[in-house]
């Protein structure tokens, strides 16, 4: 069996989640929350524990960044760095081929197949 390499590293989803809502302007850890739980209709619900925990693992990859506000000393806001950018760029990428795979196999709706 031989050791293929990946074109990128799929980010989990609350990952995902997290660089998406990141994606639109810089935001402290309840405006992520609430940001993912807009973008998914509810579905995804982030405890701080596992909102936290992955901004922690996100930060040591380099994909976000923290930051304070000069006014609110104590509130630490959470930016996209060009590293996370190109990440979720190449997630986005991935799903987008995903789908245009899906629909020429009618596995979802859409387009027709072209024969």
């Amino acid at each position: 069996m031989t050791n293929m390499k990946k074109q990128y590293n799929q980010l989990p989803q609350v990952a995902f989640s997290i660089l998406l809502a990141l994606s639109l302007k810089p935001r402290h850890g309840y405006e992520i929350m609430k940001q993912v739980a807009e973008d998914s209709n509810g579905r995804i619900s982030l405890s701080p524990g596992t909102l936290y925990g992955s901004i922690k693992q996100l930060r040591e990859q380099g994909q976000i960044e923290e930051s304070t506000s000069d006014m609110e000393q104590r509130r630490r806001y959470y930016s996209i760095t060009e590293q996370g950018r190109s990440a979720l760029e190449a997630e986005l990428q991935h799903y987008e081929r995903s789908v245009e795979l899906a629909r020429k196999r009618r596995a979802i709706g859409g387009a027709e197949v072209q024969l």
